[in-house]
């Protein structure tokens, strides 16, 4: 009992320690040179739709729920982000070569045609997230448009 009590008391003086470490916040207020619509037309729906269920990952700026302040989630939500805008950011499309950037148009496609984006942990939580037929129609004829566009440039 006295080791289960110590080891206890060990991981809360730990947890509490953690919430002082804080990672760097994914926001940046800068304007957006290289932003996916200084490549491609981003009609505003369209627009409206890649902020809600894409761009709190595929970004530079998200939008934290309020259980990611605490440690060790945040850590977690940091690395799904990290990882994530290493696949595709959509705030620096305009750095990648004309081939990576139609390559990733058509892994928007793919995911929305198999439905693994968004992925399922971030819908759980936030269900505005969860893409309509409509909104993934709109899309896709949005990406087709979009890929058509950077092949005749």
């Amino acid at each position: 009992m006295y080791f289960v009590k110590k080891t206890l008391t060990g991981l809360l003086l730990i947890t509490i320690a953690a919430q002082f470490y804080r990672l760097a916040q994914n926001n940046d207020p800068s304007a957006m040179p290289n932003h996916i619509s200084r490549v491609v037309n981003v009609p505003g729906q369209v627009n409206a739709t890649l902020r809600k269920a894409c761009y709190d990952c595929h970004s530079n700026n998200t939008r934290y729920p309020w259980y990611a302040q605490i440690q060790p989630l945040n850590w977690l939500v940091n690395k799904h982000i990290k990882a994530a805008k290493a696949e595709l950011n959509f705030d620096e499309f305009k750095n990648d070569t004309k081939r990576k950037q139609l390559s990733k148009l058509r892994a928007i496609e793919n995911s929305l045609e198999d439905g693994t984006m968004p992925i399922t942990s971030y819908t759980l939580i936030h269900r505005d997230a969860i893409l309509s037929k409509h909104e993934k129609k709109q899309l896709t004829e949005w990406i087709k448009t979009s890929e058509e566009s950077l092949e005749k440039n």
